[in-house]
């Protein structure tokens, strides 16, 4: 890893940390909760490894928040106004994708955007979460192909294209092409 890497990653654990025990969850109840091991939850929160987005997604989802909430500082309410270069950045460190939380953090809003770089030929999948019942999502391809596998459809879309779902189900985002592709996600937490 690099130095900014290294640096991620145990910002990333601390935080995982801090939000675990704030939930007054052990190691051994969030690993039950999400299905990710122990031993895998420990070697996050120390540092020695970045979660994949999936991973992350799911440890968050156990928490109860959000992927942009794990990122968002903890405090009061923020300003409603967030600038580009303001805007916190996460790379999955398997596919190089790249999320911008883009809505201004610490709002009471239940909706999170998100926009992406997804590389080409880029695959990420999302086990069913059934503490994601609860939340919706559309996602909007600005740039590039996207293929958006579902249990039951494969959306293909082409730039201008939206999808909307729930995401508690099992899905798949799929770049099947040469070139990166881009686009938002505005997720629905049914929260607050």
């Amino acid at each position: 890893m690099s130095d900014a890497q290294q640096q991620f990653a145990e910002a990333t654990g601390s935080r995982l940390k801090i939000l675990r025990q704030r939930e007054g969850l052990t190691l051994d109840e969030l690993a039950k909760a999400s299905g990710v091991s122990r031993a895998m939850i420990s070697r996050i929160e120390r540092g020695e490894v970045s979660p994949t987005a999936s991973l992350l997604a799911r440890l968050c989802e156990s928490l109860g928040l959000s992927l942009s909430h794990f990122f968002a500082p903890d405090g009061p309410a923020s300003d409603p106004f967030v600038r580009h270069d303001d805007q916190r950045l996460w790379r999955d460190p398997v596919t190089g994708y790249l999320r911008r939380s883009v809505s201004p953090p610490g709002t009471a809003s239940a909706v999170d955007i998100v926009e992406v770089e997804f590389p080409a030929g880029a695959r990420v999948s999302f086990p069913p979460r059934e503490e994601s019942r609860e939340m919706t999502q559309h996602v909007w391809l600005f740039e590039g192909r996207l293929n958006m596998v579902l249990p039951d459809q494969t959306y293909e879309m082409q730039p201008g294209d939206c999808l909307y779902m729930h995401i508690g189900d099992a899905f798949e985002f799929h770049n099947p092409s040469d070139k990166p592709a881009r686009y938002a996600v505005i997720l629905d937490c049914g929260r607050r």
